[in-house]
């Protein structure tokens, strides 16, 4: 792969090259390349809005966002997004960045699914949901130069994108409804699954164990 793409270049690192490596094994080529392309993505339209953000830190939250859909990463008792921030909390830790530095990446991961919220924290936080909303949602990508979008899926390809991607979410999280509770993740579940009941905030405040 190219150190460089699209303008952004890919540290090479040990930390950079290990992150590769554990995700390249556990995650197969549609979770990779979204990942690498979140990161590239993210990096472009952070440097758009002048954030100054760590790219091995950005490099680390792309990749490992979605490492909870993985066999080897997923739990059964807790949302696909905190499976991939431990994930990558521990990795950092281990690799010799601080406190600060792996929980704003933990963050970024946990916090990956939920809108808005992530953009008013720290570059390494925001980055993550900029390459996320671009790469899934198609948000603001007129803010991508048609140049930058051939190159990036050029070493990245989307073949078949949409569909693979929806059904890494529906795999990732079938055997754990109850996580999805408060998300847009729950949208995923009924699609796939005409049996899948969502949980209603209304009827849990009007049933719960307080008395009127």
């Amino acid at each position: 792969m190219p150190n460089t793409i699209a303008g952004i270049t890919i540290p090479d690192t040990a930390l950079v090259r290990e992150a590769t490596a554990l995700v390249r094994q556990a995650a197969d080529d549609t979770l990779f390349d979204h990942s690498r392309r979140v990161f590239l993505w993210g990096t472009l339209k952070a440097a758009a809005r002048g954030l100054e953000v760590d790219l091995e830190l950005a490099y680390v939250g792309g990749l490992f966002h979605d490492l909870g859909l993985t066999l080897t990463y997923r739990t059964k008792d807790r949302r696909f997004e905190l499976d991939g921030a431990e994930a990558a909390y521990t990795f950092l830790r281990d690799h010799g960045r601080t406190e600060e530095e792996a929980r704003n990446v933990w963050l970024a991961i946990a916090l990956h699914t939920t809108p808005e919220v992530p953009l008013h924290m720290a570059p390494e936080v925001a980055v993550v949901t900029l390459g996320v909303e671009t790469d899934v949602l198609g948000l603001e990508l007129e803010q991508i130069t048609p140049d930058q979008r051939a190159e990036v899926v050029a070493a990245h390809p989307r073949p078949d994108f949409k569909r693979r991607i929806l059904q890494a979410f529906y795999d990732g999280m079938a055997d754990r409804p109850q996580t999805t509770f408060g998300t847009m993740n729950d949208d995923v579940l009924a699609h796939f699954d005409p049996a899948f009941q969502r949980e209603d905030f209304v009827r849990i405040i009007q049933q719960n164990a307080w008395p009127e």
